[in-house]
């Protein structure tokens, strides 16, 4: 069989989950049997990644306004590149890539959802124009993949697509090891913190999805009972400024710091004693799996996906979703009990990464391109 030309498309270069998805199935899809390439705009972490593994990458003029020159570059990539398999990420590049493979009769056009997250706008025509968007775009997709149980329960509930169409491919995960005991100490004394400080922390995108204002809120709290403790956020976003001035407000400057984006934010996890993830909603958030594998005592919001990789009690504790006092309570109930703590993060450790494997991520996929691809080539024979 030749090799399958397939082109990985998200519309934004940094590295949030759908472009860590991507990355990694760019990197780790069978060279044997794929051939593989990415799209998205601009220049950015992503970008440089995809660099150094030697990946080609099409830079795109993806726009949230509507944009048809968009669509014309994504069409004349696709056929320039004799683009066998599509396979869109994320909301933005999942309208403007499918038009252009429509456009450019690409074989085979899946897309991923990271999360619904048009389902949480606040905005309801404009959630409204989305579900119709995702319904419409839907009939010339091939598969529609969502990254966990509660999105394929909210894809069916609203209709996004036919039911044959949709399938479920759960994030999955490469477990290098942790950082050395000195890499550790350097990497404290590289973000400003003395070896005695007690870190909480998260790796999260600056928005209001992953709900950050309620661990600055939170916050107050925490520092206030218990005066050692640094909070650290890695992750960049448009939230920035608006968290620092929540920040600068509660005075909470030198307890509480935006690192930004940063490419070690493994290492950087894997200094906290407790991480925290205070979403408003989840698709299946790969952060949660990292922190598992690096045994980590968890606080995170009792939400769908959330509740997907995390037990109550046994693999970490959850909390009610936009509560600052709940959430400073289940830190300082792990920050005082080290026994419970500890109990946490091994069962975190034992029963979390062995389901989010990359390989199985990888094979699931590979698998998907193959029975999609396998269907076409039925079908013009």
């Amino acid at each position: 069989m030749k090799k399958l030309k397939v082109l990985e498309m998200i519309d934004r270069p940094f590295l949030g989950g759908g472009q860590v998805t991507l990355l990694r199935l760019a990197r780790r899809l069978d060279r044997e049997r794929f051939e593989v390439a990415a799209c998205s705009a601009g220049d950015g972490p992503l970008v440089e990644e995809l660099a150094k593994e030697g990946i080609p990458h099409f830079a795109v003029s993806f726009s949230k306004r509507f944009n048809f020159g968009a669509v014309r570059e994504i069409e004349k990539v696709l056929t320039a590149n004799n683009i066998d398999i599509l396979h869109t990420h994320g909301g933005i590049a999942g309208l403007y890539g499918r038009w252009a493979g429509r456009r450019a009769r690409t074989p085979v056009i899946i897309h991923t959802l990271h999360g619904i997250h048009y389902l949480h706008y606040r905005n309801i025509v404009l959630k409204r124009i989305y579900i119709a968007l995702e319904r419409a775009f839907s009939r010339f997709t091939d598969a529609v993949i969502l990254v966990s149980d509660a999105d394929l329960r909210s894809a069916r509930k609203f209709r996004l697509a036919p039911a044959a169409k949709m399938a479920v491919i759960k994030n999955g995960v490469d477990f290098p090891a942790p950082s050395a005991v000195l890499d550790m100490i350097e990497k404290r004394r590289d973000i400003g913190l003395s070896l005695s400080d007690v870190l909480v922390g998260t790796v999260a995108r600056l928005h209001r999805q992953k709900g950050l204002i309620h661990l600055v809120r939170a916050a107050e709290k925490i520092v206030r009972e218990s005066p050692g403790v640094k909070i650290i956020v890695v992750g960049g976003g448009p939230l920035a400024a608006a968290l620092q001035k929540e920040i600068d407000e509660k005075n909470l400057g030198g307890s509480v710091f935006l690192l930004g984006e940063r490419k070690d934010a493994r290492a950087i996890l894997s200094l906290l004693d407790v991480f925290v993830l205070p979403s408003l909603w989840e698709g299946l958030p790969y952060a949660l799996v990292e922190a598992a594998s690096l045994e980590k005592p968890i606080v995170a919001s009792d939400i769908d996906g959330v509740r997907e990789v995390i037990r109550d009690g046994e693999t970490g504790l959850l909390v009610p979703p936009a509560h600052p006092g709940a959430l400073a309570s289940a830190v300082l109930r792990l920050l005082s009990d080290n026994h419970l703590a500890a109990k946490l993060g091994r069962s975190a450790l034992a029963q979390i990464p062995p389901q989010f494997t990359l390989s199985r991520m990888i094979k699931e996929t590979e698998g998907l391109y193959l029975s999609l691809w396998g269907k076409y080539r039925g079908l013009q024979e």
